[in-house]
């Protein structure tokens, strides 16, 4: 398996925006979280959540190619790790058809993805704009407005509840937790 060294390398070198950098950051710090609660490896999920969208800056025009091309590159750098790999493909099987989420890491990743970038916008609407001082409250209350994030696939969270035997609550608490604690690499 690579190391988070290895990965922060092929995501670098792939992705240069900062913020799309920070959602990945994002991801991994939940994912983490997320298999501590399910007994996983923390190393492995993190990794996961890490690069999942490493190829997004070079596939954003054509979705069907996303994923497709990080696992190209994992596999080019020796990572052979089946979990991994199917992991990162499940993220995006609604547009290659391919490896539809079916083990708790990737139903962590499909049901978490679009949960932090909901976190951020809240986040980035209060008045320090810090993820100490939002709660999970906060990102509730804003939860039922359409209109607040209004690209934030809701739906696709919500299946924490019957994928992964979460209460949506809990599962805004958690993902919430986990990017506090890496608030700095986050920028917020």
């Amino acid at each position: 398996m690579l190391t988070r060294t290895q990965a922060l390398e092929i995501l670098h070198s792939h992705m240069q925006s900062t913020n799309l950098r920070r959602h990945c950051y994002a991801v991994e710090a939940v994912m983490r979280a997320l298999a501590k609660r399910f007994g996983g490896d923390e190393d492995k999920w993190g990794i996961v959540g890490l690069l999942h969208d490493g190829d997004y800056e070079e596939t954003k025009s054509n979705p069907s190619e996303h994923t497709l091309k990080m696992v190209e590159w994992l596999k080019a750098a020796g990572e052979m790790d089946e979990e991994i790999l199917n992991a990162i493909l499940s993220h995006n099987y609604s547009h290659t058809g391919q490896s539809a989420p079916k083990t708790p890491m990737e139903w962590a990743l499909y049901c978490c993805d679009e949960l932090t970038g909901l976190i951020v916008a809240v986040v980035l609407v209060r008045p320090d704009k810090k993820l100490a001082s939002t709660t999970a409250e906060a990102v509730q209350k804003k939860w039922n407005q359409k209109a607040f994030a209004a690209g934030v696939n809701r739906k696709q969270i919500e299946q924490c509840e019957e994928k992964l035997g979460i209460p949506l609550p809990e599962f805004i608490s958690i993902a919430l937790s986990a990017m506090q604690k890496k608030h700095q690499d986050l920028g917020l």
